[in-house]
């Protein structure tokens, strides 16, 4: 292993804890959207927000492509991406929030501020697809119902537990 790809891969473990960020929301299969997306830019200059980062030289033959990292700044679903892709990459047809994809929220009750006995509500009360994708078991405990959740990661940035009690699992192995 040569100097730069030693260094590449210290950056590339650094940046990405282990943990694939999400694509934007309408993005087909990870090994079919890396061979299609053109690196155009279009969805992050198209994206309000600013949720959408374009990968870095560390990410090998994913450099260029959108990312989103959700404790930096979720998809708020304005649904502004999808359209604007010229390649397939995101599908041009998606227009209704609750039909992304983007992955999984998933919630650790050992580090959860409602399963300790604290009143929270943040993800609960943030999540966009409100009262289908977190409900409140018994008006306390947030649960994730998989088949709702989009995967935004809405409610991992609001999670206000000092180590995050929610996190969003990407539907996309990058």
């Amino acid at each position: 292993m040569n100097t730069l790809t030693r260094w590449l891969a210290i950056l590339s473990r650094a940046f990405h804890s282990g943990r694939p960020p999400l694509r934007p929301p309408g993005a087909v299969k990870e090994e079919v959207f890396v061979k299609t997306c053109i690196k155009c830019n279009k969805c992050a200059q198209v994206c309000p927000y600013g949720s959408i980062q374009m990968a870095h030289l560390e990410w090998g033959e994913k450099f260029g492509t959108p990312l989103i990292f959700p404790r930096r700044t979720p998809c708020y679903l304005c649904m502004k991406c999808p359209p604007v892709c010229p390649s397939g990459a995101l599908d041009p047809q998606l227009r209704d929030k609750t039909r992304v994809h983007m992955g999984v929220a998933v919630i650790d009750e050992s580090k959860c501020l409602a399963y300790m006995g604290v009143i929270c509500r943040a993800c609960f009360e943030r999540c966009p697809i409100y009262r289908e994708a977190i409900t409140l078991k018994d008006e306390l405990y947030p649960q994730v119902h998989n088949d709702k959740c989009v995967g935004c990661g809405i409610c991992e940035y609001v999670c206000p537990a000092e180590e995050k009690a929610i996190t969003v699992v990407s539907a996309h192995a990058v």
